[in-house]
């Protein structure tokens, strides 16, 4: 079937000045165009933000009917599923959601995920991988990380990384401080985080892989990146939005919902963070979506397993971003969209001509509540259950087919 031309008329880009973008052929053709080929179907944006659809950088499962909900076109899906350590099981997660989401693979570090023996990544990335992972954990021995990192590297390939040292955190469920010791949880100091990342600058300064750190939610780990980054090395680092808007209170009556990975921080590090994001040391923001069901949640807090349900809430708390002072919009989709897309090496998250035409309508004003027992996602963990929000996507583009 024929795709028409599409001209998207009346639209805020990025959420700043009013504008319209024509699509052909599946690409963004031209911003504000003078002219317009014959027979181009038009939508009238009445005003909305007119955005790239997000690239939900680290997903641990493939679902689709949130991330249509959340305005999410691509996701780099986590390689635990699996593990993704082999190229066949990379090639089938890589043809998860066409046509109307794209799953782009990213590949175990190591076989199994167990840190010892490195991965076929070569391969992988011939099957459609485009990073690579340490996964939930980090790579402890240093040898096999320093292989790992410059393997990648000779591949054109990111590696990205977990950053906790597993020598503070066995068996820790929280962030040591007064809501840890209150509620008797085994928990870890804050610095296992800044520990880990030091070794993996050591590395990457000897190296020169290219590296991000899937999660940096410490006032220590992000004076560590600032430094680096200020060196010239070649890093990243993202966040979810659960570390920005909830500190180590939000476990209080044990609440598995807030039982994550990295674990809620101090709300001095949580501070710490929203500056972060603000002076732009924090690269990306995503969602960590990690649907568990009531079988890993409703359980003790110290059985039950890490993870939230975050392809959904992932705009809308970023719009709050917006709202608060902490970034533009253009920096926002930054965060979510044009810098996923550059670590990824995928034409899109931008509003640019020759990109493919993935875009989203975003009403910004729209108020709603998450509501855990009424979520697209296939399980409702969000520990942002019952919080107002403004903001959700209305329609969505893939390749310039609306898909919403």
């Amino acid at each position: 079937m024929e795709l028409k031309p599409l001209l998207i008329t009346n639209a805020r880009l990025l959420g700043g000045d009013s504008g319209s973008l024509l699509v052909a052929d599946g690409r963004i053709a031209a911003l504000n165009p003078d002219e317009t080929p014959d027979g181009t179907q038009t939508v009238d944006a009445k005003g909305q933000w007119l955005a790239p659809g997000i690239i939900d950088l680290g997903v641990f499962a493939t679902d689709k009917p949130a991330f249509h909900f959340g305005g999410i076109t691509r996701a780099a899906l986590m390689p635990d599923a699996g593990p993704l350590d082999d190229p066949g099981l990379v090639e089938r997660a890589a043809k998860g959601g066409k046509p109307d989401l794209w799953v782009h693979p990213v590949a175990a570090a190591t076989k199994g995920l167990a840190g010892k023996e490195l991965a076929e990544i070569g391969l992988m990335k011939s099957a459609g991988a485009r990073a690579i992972a340490t996964g939930r954990t980090r790579i402890a021995d240093s040898g096999v990380m320093r292989r790992v990192l410059a393997y990648a590297a000779s591949l054109g390939l990111v590696t990205i990384i977990h950053a906790e040292d597993e020598g503070l955190t066995a068996g820790a469920v929280a962030t040591d401080g007064e809501m840890a010791t209150r509620l008797g949880l085994a928990s870890a100091p804050a610095i296992a985080e800044a520990m880990a990342i030091a070794r993996d600058l050591a590395l990457v300064e000897e190296t020169g892989a290219p590296v991000h750190f899937r999660q940096v939610t410490t006032a220590r780990g992000l004076d560590l990146i600032r430094a680096a980054k200020a060196k010239g090395l070649p890093i990243l680092c993202g966040i979810t939005p659960a570390h920005l808007f909830l500190s180590d209170t939000a476990v209080g009556d044990f609440r598995t919902f807030a039982r994550l990975s990295p674990p809620l921080r101090s709300e001095d590090d949580r501070q710490a963070c929203l500056a972060a994001v603000a002076d732009g040391t924090i690269d990306v923001l995503s969602s960590g979506h990690d649907p568990r069901g009531p079988e890993d949640k409703r359980l003790p807090f110290a059985e039950a397993l890490p993870g939230m349900a975050g392809a959904e809430t992932l705009l809308a708390l970023g719009l709050n971003l917006v709202r608060d002072g902490h970034v533009s919009p253009g920096r926002l989709f930054d965060m979510l969209a044009a810098t996923p897309a550059y670590l990824l090496g995928i034409d899109a998250g931008s509003l640019k001509v020759g990109m493919e035409a993935d875009l989203i309508l975003i009403d910004p004003d729209t108020p709603w509540q998450v509501d855990a027992k009424k979520m697209a996602a296939w399980a409702g963990n969000t520990p942002f259950d019952g919080m107002p929000v403004q903001g959700r996507a209305t329609m969505m583009w893939k390749g310039g087919q609306r898909i919403r």
